[in-house]
């Protein structure tokens, strides 16, 4: 089989080395060059002439979109498929219109990426399993979409420094109790002692806890366990990592009732690889959890008590932690 000679365009480092390593297990896939920002993408499309580029959307210098349509151009025997975080339909009518073949949220790649490229190759539209149901193709025409930077994506990403137990359990209490007293749903990967340190207080702040965790709205999930999951060789595996949170997230919001619910994580696994010195992991960690929080409709919460740890957080970590959230607070 003649090779297909791919462009991958994506300017995070760590989930370009994701679509390496899944391109890598179809052999007649080769990665003949990278970009990673929007005018590099188009260039290389003009000068190189590939037959597949793997199109990320939130690009610097030129988003995705408008380079691809640029790309069409210049490249026009070029098959476009995006490969992205964003997961409204708006944006994904947006991107097709631009004659891609196909569209990937990052979050479901782990099990979409290789079939989804396999399907464009043979002349085929793929759409993520779950536009299946408000997608068809060429609907609508590009005239009925709105231009992509009036899209306004919230990003709620927080993180709470503790002094103890106490002052721990405190905000996620009345993080995760407004989320399930609102209707919403939960999920909490956190050590033992804190999931059942949790429940009594969310009994008191008035949440029904049982009837939520009957309904499914409510996820407990051990945090050392979580880790064992996607974390390999002392870093998380992308794929691995966005399809735990990605599969937990959608069953508890599928399991509130009427509208799609929007979804409260609250999380400690952060702190326990920051307690083995793992500093660079809990940074990557971090930024992997941005994808989720820019996926989904979530608010999260990352819980962190250096007290109880002996080795204390360095400035340069700490700031570099910080400048990965939405706000920070310190009790």
């Amino acid at each position: 089989m003649a090779s297909v000679r791919v462009v991958v365009v994506e300017d995070h480092e760590q989930f370009r080395r994701f679509i390496y390593s899944t391109l890598e297990k179809a052999p007649e896939l080769q990665v003949v060059d990278i970009a990673s920002d929007g005018l590099a993408a188009v260039q290389k499309a003009e000068e190189l002439q590939p037959d597949l580029i793997l199109l990320d959307i939130g690009l610097p210098t030129l988003n995705g979109i408008e380079a691809a349509r640029r790309i069409r151009k210049l490249s026009p025997q070029s098959k476009i498929m995006f490969v992205s975080q964003e997961s409204s339909v708006d944006v994904v009518r947006e991107a097709l219109a631009t004659e891609a073949r196909g569209y990937v949220v990052k979050t479901d790649a782990g099990r979409e990426l290789l079939s989804a490229v396999e399907a464009v190759l043979r002349g085929e539209q793929f759409v993520g399993s779950r536009f299946a149901c408000t997608l068809s193709e060429g609907d609508p025409s590009p005239s009925n979409f709105a231009p992509l930077q009036q899209k306004v994506i919230t990003r709620c990403h927080e993180v709470g420094f503790y002094s103890d137990d106490r002052c721990f359990l405190d905000d996620p209490t009345q993080f995760i109790g407004a989320a399930l007293k609102a209707g919403n749903a939960a999920v909490v990967v956190a050590i033992e002692s804190h999931r059942e340190g949790l429940l009594p207080r969310l009994r008191a702040y008035g949440s029904d806890i049982g009837v939520a965790i009957e309904q499914g709205r409510y996820i407990s999930f051990d945090a050392a366990d979580a880790l064992s999951t996607f974390m390999i060789n002392g870093m998380p595996d992308p794929a691995q990592f966005l399809n735990l949170f990605g599969s937990l997230i959608l069953k508890a919001a599928d399991a509130a009732k009427g509208e799609p619910a929007r979804v409260a994580v609250f999380g400690e696994g952060v702190h326990l690889l920051w307690a083995q010195g793992n500093a660079e992991a809990v940074v990557q960690v971090e930024r992997l959890t941005n994808l989720i929080a820019r996926s989904y409709d979530v608010d999260i919460l990352c819980g962190y008590y250096p007290s109880t740890v002996r080795v204390g957080m360095d400035s340069h970590t700490f700031q570099r932690i910080c400048a990965e959230h939405s706000a920070v607070h310190s009790r």
